[in-house]
C-alpha cells in the first residue's frame, strides 16, 4: 500500500492512497499502526508533504553504480561508501530546491530510498529487509563544485532543500523488478534498473547497522546511476520509480 503524509485543513495527517482519495489514518502508521479514522479526502484537495522526516539521520550510499563511478572518474569502492545528510535537507514533492549562493554547479541524483521501520543494530543481510517499513524516491542534490575542494561531502550534500523525498511510501515493493528514471525538463537523463547497484540494499543495511544503530524513520538512499548533471533556476527535475510514483521539484536561486 502507498502511505502519504499530507496537509489538509491546517493539519498534518497520514493516509493510505486509494485511487483518487486518501483514507485518513489516526496517526503515523510507523508508530501507531494502520488505524483509519473513517474519513476520506480527495487527493486533489490536499498538499502532499515529504512522507517522512527522519528523527535521526539520512544514510546515503555514494558511488553505488559502476557507470556513475566511471562518469565522475572515480574508483569502484570495495565496500559501501556511506555519508550522512541532515534531516533539515528534506523537502516534499512540489517544494522548491534552493540553489545556494555558495554553489554554481548543483546536480540532481535520482535514487531509491528505503525507510527504516524498526530499530536495527548488527542486522544480517539475510534479515535486513525485515527492518524496512517501505520505499520512496529521493533526490540526493549535490553542490558538485563544493564536493571536491571540501574533501568530504557534508556541506556539498547537506544544504537545506537538498533532499527532496516523496511522493509516498510504498510498503509492498520488489526492488529487483524496478528501476529509476530521472527527467530534466521532460528529457530523460538517468535510467537504470536497481539490479545495477554494486551493493544491494540488504548489504548496505548490514554494513551500516554494524557501525551505528538505525532508528525508525531513518532514510537510506541507495545511490544514483550515471547521467547526473547540473540544473539551474527554473529547471524541473522529475524522478520516477514504477510502483512508487513520480517525485517532482523545481529549482530556484537563493534570495540575494
Amino acid at each position: 500500500m502507498k502511505i502519504a503524509r499530507f496537509s489538509h485543513n491546517d493539519a498534518i495527517t497520514f493516509g493510505i492512497l486509494d485511487g483518487t482519495e486518501l483514507v485518513v489514518l489516526a496517526g503515523d502508521p510507523m508508530f501507531a499502526g494502520f488505524e483509519p479514522t473513517g474519513e476520506r479526502v480527495r487527493l486533489g484537495d490536499v498538499a502532499l508533504l515529504a512522507p517522512v522526516i527522519p528523527r535521526s539521520k539520512i544514510v546515503a550510499v555514494g558511488r553505488n553504480y559502476r557507470d556513475h563511478v566511471s562518469e565522475l572518474g572515480n574508483e569502484v569502492p570495495k565496500q559501501p561508501l556511506l555519508f550522512f545528510k541532515p534531516n533539515t535537507s528534506v523537502i516534499g514533492p512540489g517544494d522548491a530546491i534552493v540553489r545556494p549562493r555558495q554553489s554554481d554547479d548543483t546536480h540532481f541524483e535520482g535514487e531509491l530510498a528505503a525507510v527504516v521501520g524498526r530499530i536495527a543494530k548488527n542486522v544480517t543481510a539475510e534479515d535486513a529487509l525485515d527492518y524496512v517499513f517501505g520505499y520512496t524516491i529521493a533526490n540526493d542534490v549535490t553542490a558538485r563544485d563544493l564536493q571536491k575542494p571540501d574533501g568530504q561531502w557534508a556541506r556539498a550534500k547537506g544544504f537545506d532543500t537538498f533532499c527532496p523525498v516523496g511522493p509516498a511510501i510504498e510498503t509492498d515493493f520488489d526492488i529487483a523488478q524496478s528501476g529509476v528514471t530521472t527527467r530534466l525538463n521532460g528529457e530523460v537523463v538517468q535510467q537504470a534498473p536497481f539490479t545495477d547497484m554494486i551493493f544491494d540494499l540488504p548489504t548496505v543495511i548490514e554494513y551500516a547497522s554494524a557501525a551505528f544503530t538505525l532508528l525508525p524513520g531513518d532514510l537510506i538512499l541507495t545511490g544514483t546511476p550515471a547521467g547526473v548533471g547540473a540544473f539551474t533556476a527554473g529547471d524541473t527535475i522529475e524522478i520516477e520509480i514504477p510502483g512508487i510514483g513520480v517525485l517532482r521539484n523545481t529549482a530556484r536561486d537563493a534570495a540575494a
